[in-house]
């Protein structure tokens, strides 16, 4: 099987600060990535790069078989992308923001609505559809914007904390999505501070530190390298510079005790 992400020796730069150090990735259809690391370590700019929104990278990135290069707009068209801060147009409704979606991606308008109407359903927004946005709750807020993420059936679906805000039965409906979309060959790029999430809806685990892949496998396979323990435990191992119960203490004598 071919992968449909490809990263090879991919560099990128701030100015005289190198956030990425040489990533090269292959990333297969129907998995469920979970593409962890400690702020700073080079995850946004990763996404960023594979969603088309920074150019100026070193290196090769071949999404289904297209240099993300040569023709960016026909990348983007297999890719949905769901960013950590919800970014909407307030003043339109769900059922006007998603049909302009829909028509970025050119998809008919009878199909679209259709669609629209089944996902808000699904997410409890039936009776929002029309209601103008610049109300709407942080959580129901994020269900529009995976929805957007996920309305043109893409091939790789790219999920930055998709979970923020959400109750726990919509946490329960979108840990489901992922399975069942991983089961039909959809591959899901999930980046994550919630360690316990990524344990249990990733079936690969990609941890990133100073710009390089520092742990790449299943969470059993972490396990069996890093010792019998939690992601959470295994991450702090990996990533921590000084003892995290150390600093803990620290910030208590902030406050005299």
């Amino acid at each position: 099987m071919n992968p449909i992400i490809s990263l090879n020796n991919v560099y990128k730069s701030y100015g005289v600060k190198q956030v990425l150090k040489g990533i090269n990735l292959s990333i297969y259809p129907g998995q469920v990535i979970g593409y962890i690391g400690p702020n700073g370590a080079g995850k946004s700019t990763t996404v960023k790069i594979l969603c088309g929104l920074i150019s100026d990278y070193e290196g090769e990135v071949v999404i289904d078989g297209i240099n993300l290069k040569d023709d960016p707009i026909a990348v983007k068209a297999k890719i949905g992308y769901v960013p950590e801060l919800a970014e909407l147009y307030d003043v339109l409704t769900p059922a006007e923001f998603l049909g302009f979606m829909a028509e970025l991606y050119n998809m008919p308008k009878e199909m679209a609505t259709d669609r629209i109407t089944r996902i808000l359903s699904a997410f409890g927004l039936e009776a929002n559809m029309h209601q103008r946005m610049d109300t709407f709750s942080k959580g129901m807020r994020q269900k529009v914007l995976i929805t957007s993420g996920i309305l043109h059936d893409p091939d790789i679906i790219i999920l930055d904390e998709p979970l923020s805000g959400l109750d726990a039965n919509s946490v329960i409906i979108v840990k489901d999505l992922i399975s069942k979309m991983a089961k039909e060959g959809k591959t899901i790029f999930y980046c994550s501070h919630m360690m316990d999430v990524v344990e249990k809806v990733s079936d690969r685990i990609i941890l990133i530190n100073e710009g390089t892949v520092i742990a790449d496998g299943s969470f059993e396979e972490l396990q069996q390298q890093q010792g019998n323990q939690s992601l959470e435990k295994i991450f702090a191992h990996m990533t921590a510079k000084e003892s995290l119960s150390d600093a803990a203490d620290q910030l208590m004598h902030a406050f005299g005790k």
